[in-house]
């Protein structure tokens, strides 16, 4: 799995988890609980930005080698 998967899953699962504490501390009337739940969203909304943001730079990483690639290939012949 690349370091921009793992972000996106980690961030997925803080979103989850956030959900969850914000719920249940709406439910029981707990503001600390239900604070650090939407706090857990908002770290987890960030984590899968910063997932999106490594899979492009790798997709564009990877375009920029291939160009150079083919570029190096034409210069040869």
């Amino acid at each position: 799995m690349t370091d921009g998967m793992q972000d996106k899953a980690k961030g997925a699962a803080d979103e989850l988890k956030g959900r969850g504490k914000a719920a249940w501390g709406d439910l029981t009337g707990d503001r600390q609980m239900e604070a650090e739940g939407k706090a857990d969203q908002l770290k987890g909304k960030v984590e899968r930005g910063i997932g999106d943001l490594k899979n492009k730079a790798d997709e564009v990483t990877d375009r920029v080698g291939e160009k150079f690639d083919r570029d190096t290939d034409d210069t040869r012949r």
